[in-house]
């Protein structure tokens, strides 16, 4: 690896870390030496990076920093537009058509060999049933995760039990067959699972979440055991 590469490496596995990681750890992913990761956080600081920290104590990339375009590797590309294909499939009509509107920017800023793999790559989802409208129920709870802001739902359990919640939504999964809303309940006073399909209605409520997402996502992480993605 060049050094021009392994400092493009250097500040990726920076902004991979919303913590301080040290020299040592950046070494063992780098395979080099903690005195090489010292020398190359030196020469990026000195080019500008915002770069925070010391020897002994870690680093951090601070927020904000832009890197500069890098050039994407065959897996990864396939990997974006696998990502995107799937994401351009959901009910969720504004996503999809985001997801259609990235695949293009990416395509029109990509040489023409990677542009023709893009087009051409045999990484293929699902399509939308004919004729299946869009959910516009995700689309509001989406935002509402993204705007922080508490929701009320008329739900209907599995067992067909009909209930008015006030929720504070935090995290929407997408799983192959259903969607799940995360979300801290006020009705049962912990974290509830809500399936997308058995909300009847959503409202999006003025007030914002008592709380950070972020805090609630990071509690529930917790409560569930599940690890932090990466």
């Amino acid at each position: 690896m060049s050094r021009t590469a392994r400092l493009l490496e250097l500040m990726q596995l920076l902004r991979r870390h919303r913590r301080p990681v040290t020299a040592a750890t950046l070494a063992e992913k780098l395979r080099i030496s903690v005195r090489s990761v010292y020398r190359d956080v030196a020469t990026l600081q000195q080019q500008g990076v915002p770069i925070d920290g010391e020897a002994g104590l870690g680093y951090l990339l601070r927020p904000g920093y832009v890197l500069p375009p890098l050039t994407f590797t065959q897996d990864e590309l396939e990997a974006l537009v696998l990502g995107l294909r799937w994401s351009g499939v959901q009910d969720d009509a504004p996503l999809a058509a985001a997801a259609h509107d990235a695949l293009a920017k990416i395509a029109a800023v990509l040489p023409g060999e990677a542009r023709i793999a893009m087009q051409t790559s045999g990484l293929l989802v699902p399509g939308r049933r004919p004729g299946t409208p869009p959910d516009d129920r995700l689309t509001l709870v989406r935002r509402a995760i993204r705007d922080e802001r508490k929701l009320r739902l008329d739900y209907v359990d599995l067992k067909g039990h009909p209930s008015t919640r006030t929720v504070w939504p935090i995290a929407l999964g997408f799983f192959e067959k259903v969607r799940m809303l995360v979300a801290w309940c006020e009705l049962r006073g912990g974290f509830r699972h809500f399936r997308a399909d058995l909300i009847g209605a959503a409202a999006p409520l003025p007030e914002p979440l008592p709380r950070r997402r972020a805090v609630l996502l990071a509690e529930w992480r917790a409560e569930r055991g599940i690890p932090d993605p990466p």
